[in-house]
């Protein structure tokens, strides 16, 4: 395995992956402790790039290969959340409805909450059946961050200035 680490407006996020293929992106402060000896600047540079993209507004879908690790289930509900629209958002419930589950949106939401790429899976794309923003692993103010960055774009907003500056913040 190998990482590095890029700076984006939600903060500092670590890059991880093996044999070409991006396994896990981290928010600050997540994860265990890695081995500096890993760390090959410019590996996951695609992964960089796109994500870099991602935050400017000028992707909505990412071309990478994944890796994550998990177990089927947790594969089959990654997969579908990277089938939710860019800019939409979908409950847990109709998540799982989508996956022909409608009696295990408890087993989605705790396979959406083991999610190890969020942004490039998008995860937090899922919110309560109320409407309202729920756990999130980089936190609900990324969370919100990340769907404001979207809705925006989809409108045909860009990301407005003091959108990087009030997530610094989060860093």
């Amino acid at each position: 395995m190998h990482w590095d680490v890029i700076e984006t407006p939600i903060g500092r996020l670590t890059l991880c992956g093996r044999d070409g293929a991006l396994t896990g992106v981290r928010f600050p402060g997540r994860g265990d402790a890695l081995a500096e000896e890993a760390r090959r600047p410019g590996a996951l540079a695609t992964a960089a790039e796109q994500l870099q993209q991602y935050f400017a507004g000028e992707r909505r879908a990412f071309d990478l290969e994944l890796a994550p690790d998990g177990t089927p289930f947790q594969r089959q509900v990654w997969a579908a959340l990277r089938a939710i629209p860019y800019g939409a958002a979908v409950s847990y419930g109709e998540l799982a409805r989508t996956l022909a589950r409608p009696d295990r949106a408890r087993a989605v939401g705790a396979a959406v909450g083991r999610t190890p790429i969020p942004i490039v899976i998008p995860c937090h794309r899922v919110i309560g059946a109320d409407g309202s923003l729920t756990g999130y692993g980089g936190g609900l103010q990324r969370k919100a961050a990340l769907l404001d960055l979207e809705e925006r774009t989809v409108r045909g907003l860009a990301p407005e200035p003091a959108w990087a500056l009030r997530q610094l913040v989060l860093a």
